[in-house]
């Protein structure tokens, strides 16, 4: 039988329900809070991501009441898993293919890794294995210290670019060097060079003065996955964090320098230490097919490549190089891997240079373990971070580090934000990756490992000039610190696996 019931009394249900809604509100969201916060504990645990990050967001999402919610919204979707950033249209195209093939690993590649590798060369087949990460032999290559030599050498190269320049960065500022840098590139495209600029659109700052510059003088450019408010969002997830140059397919920059004054230290209360690599030589092609594969994604459509992207040219120097890139866009942390492997090749000595240390249990395990084998291990990180938290959760591993006898030291001339690792004399790396979570699993980075025994004692001496402005931390001092440091460190801790 179906009852009606009069139209005063359904207003007055309505207005006491709206009532009892009003008074009950914050109950009521918390409730809700709860419940969606037990519906994506158990999505996370059907993910069967690490125990570390797994009870990392089980926290927040149990002890930060919406808030929670929103850093799982933000921080915790696996782009990776939903393969929304496709290679293909790039990897596919025939010229592609055509590079790829006579890049294939051939006879006197293996016999130039086993003479400069030796025992060692399980790590350069690793990076083949994994990315398929072509080796290339015949570089010639540039250590390049600071923003001073960086952008000395590239202006130098800009000037003199003849068919392309491709930029991909994650942090462009317009200051003085980004306006100096904006006016080359709108030279170049007027005088009929090919210019395309990736910039990412939570790491830069580019006013729409100079964008209409760009735009004006025929310069392409595109914004990395653009958000409405960028100053709110500096961790937001799966970030391009590369810095990457390529000159006529010949010429090719990557590390840790950014276009920003602070990388040139105008003007800045803080000295800032960083390094950066210039190649010349095969080693620019997967450098190159990396930048297009980024430029298909952000541009939306894909692009005809032609030969004219990968000149054939050889220098005489001869340095092993692969460029390990890494990503939502790829099947495995291939970065990650690489370093976990280095790490595990070392016999005499392994030096790391990072400005935030917050490493998974895989790496914190493997430094540990060398180091009590007897290996000359040391760290290099900033005596101050230029984010608190990070700071924090960075000084949480280090009593760990100096118990197991790895040699930490903190760089004190000011912030060193180089990301190098070097060891034995025989293998060196520079990139853009942190030894960090979000560097390893999240972001997009690329770093060139390289089999060069000079390039290799270079880093390694610059590694050793950076100790005369660092402090040696001492365990037992180190343990004597004041307990509301071991409680944020602690806290902080908690929350390593999001940062």
């Amino acid at each position: 039988m179906l009852l009606i019931f009069p139209k005063k009394v359904t207003i007055h249900l309505l207005l006491e329900l709206l009532e009892y809604v009003k008074n009950n509100i914050w109950t009521i969201l918390v409730a809700i809070n709860y419940a969606l916060a037990i519906v994506l504990i158990f999505v996370i645990l059907f993910k069967q991501l690490n125990p570390s990050k797994t009870i990392s967001y089980i926290l927040v999402l149990l002890v930060l009441p919406f808030m929670g919610l929103i850093v799982y919204i933000l921080f915790g979707q696996d782009y990776r898993k939903t393969k929304i950033f496709n290679r293909k249209n790039i990897l596919d195209q025939k010229v592609v293919q055509r590079i790829l093939d006579k890049l294939k690993l051939k006879k006197y590649q293996e016999e130039f890794i086993e003479e400069v590798l030796g025992e060692k060369s399980k790590l350069f087949r690793l990076i083949y294995n994994s990315e398929k990460s072509k080796l290339t032999i015949f570089n010639d290559l540039q250590v390049l210290v600071n923003g001073e030599e960086k952008f000395e050498a590239l202006i130098k190269d800009l000037k003199n670019a003849q068919h392309h320049i491709h930029l991909e960065y994650y942090i462009f500022e317009d200051d003085v060097i980004g306006k100096r840098i904006v006016k080359l590139l709108c030279d170049k495209a007027i005088s009929g060079v090919e210019v395309r600029f990736i910039y990412d659109d939570v790491g830069s700052k580019i006013s729409n003065a100079s964008k209409r510059k760009l735009r004006e003088a025929g310069v392409q450019y595109y914004p990395f996955m653009p958000v409405l408010f960028s100053g709110l969002t500096s961790k937001m997830n799966y970030r391009d964090h590369r810095k990457i140059v390529v000159i006529d397919g010949k010429i090719g920059y990557l590390g840790g320098i950014n276009i920003s004054d602070y990388y040139i230290n105008l003007n800045s209360s803080r000295y800032w230490r960083d390094t950066h690599l210039r190649i010349v030589g095969e080693a620019v092609k997967p450098l190159q097919i990396l930048f297009f594969t980024t430029w298909d994604f952000v541009k939306g459509s894909s692009i005809a490549l032609s030969d004219a992207y990968f000149p054939e040219f050889q220098p005489k120097e001869r340095a092993g190089v692969q460029i390990a890139a890494s990503g939502p866009d790829t099947d495995w942390p291939f970065i990650f891997e690489a370093i976990f492997a280095s790490i595990s090749a070392a016999r005499r000595y392994l030096y790391i240079t990072t400005p935030y240390f917050i490493p998974n249990d895989q790496i914190l395990t493997a430094l540990q373990t060398a180091a009590r084998s007897g290996i000359d291990v040391k760290l290099l990180i900033p005596a101050s971070s230029d984010s608190w938290i990070s700071g924090s959760a960075t000084n949480s591993y280090l009593e760990s580090m100096l118990d197991a006898g790895v040699r930490v030291y903190r760089y004190t001339k000011g912030f060193i934000h180089a990301k190098t690792m070097v060891l034995d004399d025989e293998i060196c790396s520079i990139g853009t990756a942190n030894m960090d979570y979000r560097s390893f699993e999240i972001n997009f980075e690329v770093n060139a490992f390289i089999y060069h025994r000079k390039t290799s004692k270079e880093l390694k001496a610059q590694f050793l000039k950076d100790l005369e402005d660092s402090e040696e931390l001492i365990l037992e001092v180190w343990k004597t610190r004041a307990l509301r440091f071991k409680l944020l460190e602690a806290l902080s801790k908690l929350l390593a696996p999001l940062l």
